[in-house]
């Protein structure tokens, strides 16, 4: 069954970009250079790509002291949609904001739930329009299938999957992001942590949200090509002096296996490999699931502080 979306209801496609500042760019280069990303310097900020793809990810600003802090999202749309974002922002009511310092002031800017300052901006479809790519072994012969250690290539990811945000509130958060903006939820849990998806096609989740004191990015996950990619980005992460996360595991909602890896502000990176894929216009049985569901299906226990949210409350 399909369930096209509304032609009054616009809906964002991608997560175009996603903005932190750190206490330390310096850090922050030498961490996500480690975890596989092409770090770039723009500007006075670092910018993020994946290796052999145009598009730029996200950007690391320097901050002004205190801790990490996500400073705004850009959301893409196209461009038909720009104008009925617009008359749907006036009918509902949702204010336009003045761009944060340092943002380009194209599109359309609003503030979030959080007070997180969103963009909405004409830019092309980057999330998946298919299932991710999985490189699986041969099946079994007369030779071993396992890649050789001593030749084994460094994990980089292909693109980025999602992001999941903290909230204060889950459900005021479902109802902007999908009243709104309109995307549709794939799957939560007890009011503590929900994830979303375009309509326009994209992983099980394009945007999550988690339940916190405060708004802030829990993490940004990153596709990779196989199960054995994600073992050899753990290695290869605490190797360079980031052994803390969690994983290797696999989750419940979203189906895909996983490492998270703590970053030096308390928030993490993910390489993801298998997740669900819902196609443009497809209907997901979403549904509210138990609270042991909402995590893992097997891996290590959680750590403790996994859902700590660092990042001070917007004024």
């Amino acid at each position: 069954m399909t369930n096209p979306p509304s032609p009054n209801r616009p809906a964002i496609h991608s997560v175009d970009e996603f903005v932190v500042s750190v206490p330390d760019l310096e850090k922050a280069r030498h961490f996500y250079t480690s975890f596989g990303l092409n770090v770039r310097d723009e500007g006075d900020a670092l910018a993020l790509y994946t290796h052999g793809h145009p598009h730029r990810w996200a950007r690391v600003l320097q901050g002004q002291g205190g801790p990490k802090r996500l400073e705004w999202v850009s959301l893409g749309i196209h461009a038909q949609d720009l104008e009925r974002f617009g008359a749907l922002l006036k009918a509902q009511g949702v204010p336009s904001i003045a761009p944060p310092a340092g943002a380009d002031t194209g599109g359309l800017w609003l503030q979030g739930p959080d007070a997180l300052p969103l963009q909405l901006r004409v830019a092309a479809k980057v999330s998946p329009d298919a299932p991710g790519p999985r490189e699986l072994a041969p099946a079994p012969a007369n030779a071993g299938r396992a890649p050789s250690r001593s030749t084994a290539q460094a994990t980089r990811p292909l693109y980025l999957s999602h992001i999941l945000l903290f909230t204060a509130d889950v459900a005021q958060a479902l109802d902007f992001y999908t009243g709104v903006l309109g995307l549709k939820v794939s799957d939560q849990s007890a009011g503590i942590i929900a994830f979303l998806h375009t309509p326009h096609g994209s992983d099980h989740h394009l945007i999550a949200f988690a339940k916190s004191h405060a708004g802030g990015l829990h993490h940004s996950s990153w596709c990779v090509p196989s199960l054995d990619a994600v073992g050899i980005g753990s290695q290869q992460m605490a190797a360079a002096g980031y052994p803390d996360g969690w994983g290797l595991g696999r989750h419940v909602l979203g189906s895909n296996y996983f490492r998270y890896v703590r970053d030096p502000w308390g928030s993490f990176a993910e390489y993801s490999f298998d997740i669900d894929y819902i196609a443009a216009r497809a209907q997901w049985p979403a549904a509210d699931h138990p609270p042991e569901d909402s995590l893992y299906v097997w891996g290590p226990d959680v750590p403790q502080d996994f859902i700590v949210n660092h990042e001070l409350q917007r004024s």
